[in-house]
């Protein structure tokens, strides 16, 4: 006799980087485990529409922008569960309103709370390392160290056969710039998780050209860009230059103090690039960023 399968929509509440996070109740299916506020989706209704109604219903607030995630089905024992996913940016003025007992939580703070096993994908896509080491030399990367490899190599120089040495984890931590990626085989796609958008690929961006359960970073020079970035749901953004670089000594720095005007304005996660050592992380942060990336240095 097959299983019943159910629609779930989930809705994924972001606020200045950490996320929204409730508890199941025992008697509840997969209860005593933690949970994204959702819950399932009614006859004559969208998934967008029964997560912004779970939403308004179980959180307490109406949130009008809401952006696909992704689309997951996951069997049980006894039931299977297609998970309809998007997000939304709490603003502040609605915090208040949030009902008990939703709580905030830090994106790392994700990997140590007990989730229903369908979560585990979710929970992968929204925690990223600190760190990313940027180059054009493949030879770089070294997926047995913490952090993500952003290989910035040209699309007439992309060489695909080299990445059939890696295994799917750890192509799970390569970076590919979105030119790149459209000239991998069909079987070598699905591996990459995360996009690379160049600034004026970013700009040529509008809501929902972004392939759903990618992530997708974006390198933003301005402030207008770190915006756009947010309007189309990139998930995190390279700002640069910090400090002047060797690679771009043209370029003028942006400096720290910058970069926490322009972290202020935004919920994208940011990574601070441009003259940076792995050790000016906690700096980094101390002025609104999530991690760093750099080049020479790293």
């Amino acid at each position: 006799m097959p299983k019943p399968v159910i629609d779930i929509a989930i809705g994924l509440l972001f606020h200045r980087g950490k996320v929204l996070v409730g508890w199941r109740e025992a008697k509840q299916h997969q209860g005593n485990k933690y949970e994204f506020p959702g819950g399932k989706v009614e006859q004559q209704e969208s998934p967008e529409e029964a997560c912004r109604r779970e939403i308004y219903e179980e959180v307490g607030i109406g949130l009008k922008q809401w952006y696909a995630f992704d689309c997951i089905q996951h069997e049980y024992d006894d039931i299977v569960v297609n998970l309809h996913l998007f997000y939304a940016y709490a603003p502040e003025n609605l915090l208040a309103l949030i009902q008990q007992p939703w709580t905030w939580y830090s994106r790392e703070q994700l990997t140590q709370l007990n989730f229903p096993k369908a979560n585990d994908c979710i929970i992968q896509r929204l925690v990223w390392p600190n760190f990313i080491k940027i180059s054009h030399q493949l030879s770089e990367f070294q997926p047995d160290q913490h952090g993500l490899f952003y290989w910035r190599t040209e699309t007439e120089q992309l060489q695909t056969q080299d990445l059939f040495q890696y295994s799917p984890d750890d192509l799970e931590k390569l970076i590919l710039n979105i030119e790149a990626f459209k000239q991998l085989p069909s079987d070598l796609k699905p591996l990459i998780k995360t996009l690379h958008l160049k600034q004026h690929q970013l700009m040529q961006c509008r809501k929902g050209d972004l392939q759903r359960g990618t992530r997708y970073i974006a390198a933003c020079h301005d402030l207008v860009a770190l915006q756009h970035a947010e309007q189309v749901g990139c998930d995190a953004v390279l700002i640069s230059p910090i400090q002047t670089t060797q690679t771009h000594p043209e370029a003028k720095a942006l400096g720290w103090q910058v970069l926490a005007e322009w972290a202020k304005q935004t919920n994208v996660l940011i990574f601070a690039l441009g003259g940076l050592h792995p050790d000016d992380l906690i700096k980094a942060q101390q002025h609104g960023a999530y991690g760093i990336a750099g080049i020479r240095n790293f």
